[in-house]
């Protein structure tokens, strides 16, 4: 099977979240990133995706299982399950996200999942 080039930056997005590499996971998002999650304020510009990632983010020591990435031109669809905690509780759930390249980064972004808030 071939991977895609948007392929290959949303696996770099899990790990590196996963990781807890914020400066790679950063780099893949576009300086202009808009990032929405039902229920919530949208995440507009770098900044404040890394200030999400580094103190704004419920979940944390966690893995996400991929299960599809589905790709339409510079548009993916990725489905998984993200085990880990949320305020300090074991979690387990599935979700989906879709993800907007533009020249090689990720432009904008929308995660759904059935937890209030992510």
């Amino acid at each position: 099977m071939v991977t895609t080039e948007l392929e290959s930056v949303l696996q770099d997005y899990y790990e590196f979240v996963d990781a807890g590499r914020y400066d790679d996971l950063v780099s893949l998002f576009a300086e202009d990133v808009h990032y929405e999650r039902p229920g919530q304020a949208a995440i507009d510009g770098r900044a404040a995706l890394r200030a999400f990632y580094e103190t704004g983010r419920p979940l944390e020591d966690g893995t996400h299982e991929i299960h599809d990435i589905i790709v339409d031109g510079t548009t993916a669809a990725v489905r998984g399950t993200f085990t880990g905690r949320q305020n300090g509780e074991r979690v387990a759930f599935d979700f989906a996200d879709i993800h907007e390249l533009e020249d090689g980064k990720i432009a904008r972004r929308y995660t759904f999942t059935d937890r209030d808030e992510v």
